[in-house]
């Protein structure tokens, strides 16, 4: 898999008669890269803003801030992540770095001795590794994910970690979730 092209979306719909087509076959409109980080890019698919969804919604992918989905809604998004600096202080200057530019939504707030890169959102994400391996975080353990994993994060504190030497490629889905949920 070629890490460096562009995300191909296609998207479907219907004409005037009722009959599917393709109304959209090309590079996502929203991609977000870091000078800091290089390597690092969001590519953000498709939103939507309500559940259940409107079938003929509008897209929603460029006006989208931050890491969480619309309220109600949901987001398709896939993230390619360079190997982390071996170097703590540079790991720590690389994830402030991306959270700063890219997540200001979420709750990111790592304890001492944590991966800067640790955060909490009021989402369910189904986490789908699509190329390479990284670790996922939590508070007290971690597992390794590799290409055909799938982890669903129900809005606990996380984070993500390629500490391998080839780059990692995850598609996400986040919904939009009640922090107060029984």
């Amino acid at each position: 898999m070629d890490l460096t092209k562009p995300i191909r979306r296609i998207v479907t719909g219907n004409d005037a008669s009722g009959r599917s087509r393709i109304i959209e076959d090309g590079e996502s409109p929203s991609v977000r890269t870091l000078p800091e980080r290089p390597g690092y890019r969001v590519t953000n698919l498709w939103a939507i803003d309500s559940a259940p969804a409107n079938i003929d919604g509008p897209d929603l992918v460029t006006g989208l801030k931050g890491v969480l989905p619309p309220k109600n809604g949901s987001v398709l998004r896939i993230i390619d992540i360079p190997p982390e600096p071996k170097d703590p202080a540079e790991r720590e200057r690389a994830m402030k770095a991306s959270f700063g530019k890219l997540f200001a939504d979420a709750h990111h707030a790592p304890k001492p001795g944590q991966h800067p890169g640790m955060h909490k959102t009021s989402t369910v994400d189904y986490a789908i590794m699509l190329s390479g391996e990284l670790v996922a975080i939590m508070d007290e353990e971690e597992v390794t994910m590799r290409a055909g994993d799938v982890l669903i994060q129900r809005g606990t504190n996380h984070g993500w970690s390629n500490r391998s030497d080839k780059p990692a490629r995850i598609a996400f889905i986040l919904l939009d979730a009640a922090d107060d949920a029984p």
